[in-house]
């Protein structure tokens, strides 16, 4: 109708010129969302700050369902928000949770800053949709679009290596933004125990510290600020003061946090002084820091190697060779 056919079609995504512009592309809007992200970005404190109350609310609701139950003689019990719609129904219907069955996903999800229900029914769909999704996309490239002069069982394998890739591309998503969080909180975590430390020795109790310190820090890091928030809230309803600050090592999973929650358990336990323990773990938790920082510098010339080679040789090539080849052009 139009005047183009599916081969004209073929041969426009298959041609060089067509990927070379394709690719340009692609650079050039990575460029410009780069430069322009930190000019879009919004304050997102407000909606972590939200997220944490509304776990401050299910933690005084089950607390107070677990009053009604000594009260009456029976049991009473707290769900999360339920995940409703497709995804939900999808899971419940092939029983993924026990097909996929993880027992460290809610950890990790909780490493990754995601509660509840929700993400867990969103994990579980995505595994089953992404491998397929990749599988069949990869089968209409190789078979329809371009198939590279490549044998058939070649392709059919390929296309079986980028299914399973997409098995575990979840995984990966919630390592890399578990990654990400954590490396915002320990970049904040010594300067947070030094408040925290300044308001216990001023004469505050340890969850008006946190509650103080959660309210300070999130212009440095709002993810930091968020789990102090969380640990002030298990600290108010929660029974065993123990289990929020092991709650809080669970969700950070790094060293330093895992050493000042066992030194804040012993000091409850035990009554030691906390101002101590608190200034001993705020210094080793700065040599932390500066250690990752210079190991991140001394890595740093290892990893400028290949830009190098690949982007500054060539131009200081054209650069100094450029005069003479024209020069000699001349002659």
């Amino acid at each position: 109708m139009f005047g183009i056919g599916f081969n004209d079609i073929r041969d426009f995504l298959t041609s060089q010129e067509s990927l070379i512009m394709l690719v340009s592309g692609i650079l050039v809007f990575a460029t410009i969302v780069t430069l322009s992200a930190p000019m879009l970005s919004t304050d997102k404190l407000d909606k972590r700050i939200k997220s944490v109350n509304n776990r401050r609310e299910e933690l005084r609701r089950k607390s107070r369902e677990a009053m009604e139950e000594a009260s009456r003689g029976r049991g009473g019990s707290i769900r999360g928000a339920e995940a409703k719609g497709l995804m939900r129904k999808v899971v419940d219907s092939l029983n993924l949770q026990k097909a996929f069955e993880d027992p460290a996903l809610q950890d990790k999800l909780q490493q990754a800053g995601m509660r509840g229900n929700r993400p867990a029914v969103a994990f579980y769909f995505f595994r089953l949709l992404s491998p397929i999704i990749l599988f069949l996309g990869a089968l209409f490239y190789v078979f329809v679009v371009n198939d590279f002069g490549l044998p058939q069982i070649t392709r059919i394998c390929f296309s079986f290596g980028l299914g399973l890739l997409g098995y575990y591309a979840p995984n990966l998503y919630l390592s890399n933004l578990a990654a990400k969080r954590q490396q915002s909180i320990m970049g904040a975590f010594p300067d947070a125990l030094d408040l925290l430390l300044i308001c216990v020795e001023s004469g505050m109790s340890i969850e008006a510290a946190f509650h103080k310190v959660s309210s300070e820090i999130g212009a440095q890091s709002i993810e930091l600020a968020e789990e102090l928030s969380l640990t002030t809230a298990e600290l108010s309803y929660l029974q065993d003061r123990r289990t929020a600050y092991e709650n809080l090592a669970r969700r950070t999973n790094h060293p330093g946090v895992k050493a000042v929650c066992t030194s804040l358990i012993q000091a409850e336990r035990y009554g030691t002084p906390l101002g101590q323990a608190l200034r001993v773990m705020a210094k080793e938790n700065r040599d932390m820091r500066l250690a990752a920082a210079e190991k991140k510098a001394a890595s740093l010339p290892a990893k400028l190697t290949v830009p190098m080679i690949v982007f500054f040789l060539p131009v200081l090539f054209v650069v100094i060779l450029g005069p003479a080849i024209i020069r000699f052009n001349s002659m």
